[in-house]
């Protein structure tokens, strides 16, 4: 089988896989960063919903469910690092971009709640 013919017949799989390991690569290069971005005063925002917030939680962190972002940007300083967590990566990353969409410049999705956990 040639690598065309392949990639053809596979490339949803390529795609998944490469999406994964962009996400791994992602989240240890936010944890590599942390202690710099603790010291430069970030504020963690887990947009996991309010009960799953409750059940389980990173101290330090603040509860802004990803359905209630837009209208609580405000809460949200533009000034200072902001580090995005939430149960896989997935909603934290849909949040680095709607933070990013209103002039947010300094958003970093770490992934999982759990990894603030290790810092």
């Amino acid at each position: 089988m040639v690598f065309s013919d392949f990639f053809e017949k596979y490339w949803p799989f390529v795609a998944l896989g490469l999406w994964f390991a962009y996400k791994w690569w992602n989240s240890k290069r936010v944890m590599a960063i942390l202690p710099e971005l603790k010291k430069d005063g970030a504020l963690f925002v887990d947009v996991r919903s309010a009960g799953e917030f409750a059940s389980g939680n990173a101290p330090g962190t603040i509860n802004i469910p990803l359905a209630e972002l837009g209208r609580r940007l405000g809460e949200i300083p533009k000034s200072s690092p902001v580090v995005l967590c939430c149960a896989s990566g997935t909603r934290s990353g849909m949040a680095k971009l709607l933070l990013l969409k209103n002039g947010y410049s300094k958003v970093y999705n770490i992934g999982t709640w759990s990894k603030f956990l290790g810092q």
